[in-house]
């Protein structure tokens, strides 16, 4: 069957408005669709629009946008906290906390609430089998990972991760949908934990923390080597404090649980600091602080 992307995917929900849901959704939306977004309470709900709607002000500002653009990528945006009102999605991306089982509850209710019999349930899990999420449902045919890069709105790249049961259609709509709708660069991958960017990169900044904790080298000295040293744009614990420690730990368990290979196994410092509450750039402070 031959899709047109535009007509096909114009209703998208989105289910989170954290880091990753909310640069989702202003993607979605300054692409011209209509976008609805979702969170579990009236208090997260306005903390994520004001996120989004922050983010679109920085981007008006830098020119990015005109001041027209931003009034109609704002006035395509919705937002609930029920996801009773995704029902007439024709494309919904969960984008929540890297947990499976939060992750298969918000699938089964939305096999439940939305409508369209060919409708696109996605997720933005950066390490989670697809497969066990598509199972939950009864469309298993239409479950898809769709990863995006934080920030959303800036990286260029989409992993897309088909299940073993994911259909060639729903497959050939999501890339439609990444490449003609979004503008993104979209590159497949197998449904194995870490797909292909964090099965390369978790190692590499557990690394950098193995380092950092044995007292090799500073914070400092360790991301300017691999800034000046090979031209990366950011250190590894810099970037690690941008993912979210919190991420970084999830995603490393979960590549850990598949493979067993010890380089996949999160160092000590980096789960005591994400039981202290040090996740980063989001909590204020990580490997460094923020203000």
């Amino acid at each position: 069957m031959t899709y047109t992307p535009a007509g096909d995917i114009a209703r998208v929900g989105v289910v989170g408005c954290g880091q990753m849901g909310a640069g989702i959704a202003e993607v979605c939306a300054r692409a011209g669709l209509e976008v609805r977004v979702a969170e579990t309470t009236g208090e997260a709900l306005e903390i994520g629009r004001t996120r989004l709607f922050n983010s679109l002000a920085k981007a008006a500002e830098r020119g990015k946008i005109s001041a027209e653009e931003l009034e109609a990528t704002q006035a395509r945006l919705s937002f609930t906290t029920d996801l009773g009102e995704f029902a007439d999605r024709d494309l919904v991306i969960e984008a929540v906390v890297e947990n499976e089982q939060v992750k298969t509850e918000i699938f089964q209710v939305l096999d439940q609430v939305v409508t369209r019999p060919d409708a696109i349930l996605a997720s933005n899990t950066s390490s989670i089998p697809l497969v066990k999420l598509a199972v939950a449902t009864s469309r298993p045919d239409h479950v898809i990972g769709v990863h995006f890069f934080n920030p959303a709105p800036v990286q260029k790249l989409v992993e897309l991760i088909p299940a073993l049961t994911t259909s060639e259609g729903t497959l050939g709509r999501a890339q439609a949908f990444a490449e003609k709708l979004l503008g993104k660069h979209a590159i497949r991958a197998q449904d194995r934990s870490g797909f292909v960017v964090n099965a390369l990169l978790i190692p590499y900044l557990l690394s950098a923390i193995r380092m950092f904790e044995s007292g090799i080298a500073s914070r400092e000295d360790i991301d300017n080597g691999m800034e000046l040293g090979c031209a990366h744009p950011m250190g590894p614990l810099k970037l690690s404090d941008l993912i979210g420690l919190d991420t970084v730990a999830s995603v490393a368990q979960s590549m850990y649980d598949e493979y067993k290979e010890p380089l996949y196994a999160a160092p000590p410092l980096l789960q005591r600091m994400v039981d202290a509450g040090r996740l980063g750039r989001k909590s204020g402070s990580g490997f460094y602080t923020y203000g």
